[in-house]
């Protein structure tokens, strides 16, 4: 594990690419509506039932990690969240996502899930959230 000695986070990879710009949690949710926030939380608590995590809020998303970030929160939206899951594989035979795209020159596949209700969160979603955590460790 590598540390930086500027904002003192933990990463995997020695000199790891990264912003050193503390953000609050709150300051990232701020604008957003109760339904927003209610929809993140239960991600959260979800993510919760399956093992501990850490939250990093940055400029531009919400990385959700242990050792290594296994989702990002890219957008809040009115009545929405957009989580993407990276993986090295494509996990097309799904319901859940609705896009998979590779990362240029690199051999991950992001795959874009979007959540409207709580109840979006169902076993098939609990499933790769699962393998995303797992994958990560």
């Amino acid at each position: 594990m590598w540390t930086c000695p500027l904002c003192e986070r933990e990463f995997t990879a020695t000199n790891q690419a990264h912003s050193c710009r503390d953000r609050e949690l709150s300051e990232a949710l701020s604008s957003k509506t109760p339904h927003t926030i209610a929809l993140f939380d239960h991600l959260i608590d979800e993510y919760l039932q399956i093992t501990e995590i850490k939250v990093y809020p940055t400029k531009s998303m919400i990385a959700l990690g242990a050792r290594i970030n296994f989702a990002y929160v890219t957008q809040l939206g009115k009545n929405f969240i957009d989580v993407v899951f990276p993986f090295k594989q494509v996990y097309d035979d799904n319901l859940c996502f609705s896009k998979i795209k590779q990362v240029p020159g690199t051999d991950q596949y992001n795959h874009y899930f979007r959540m409207y209700f709580k109840e979006d969160i169902d076993d098939e979603v609990r499933k790769y959230m699962r393998i995303a955590w797992e994958k990560s460790m």
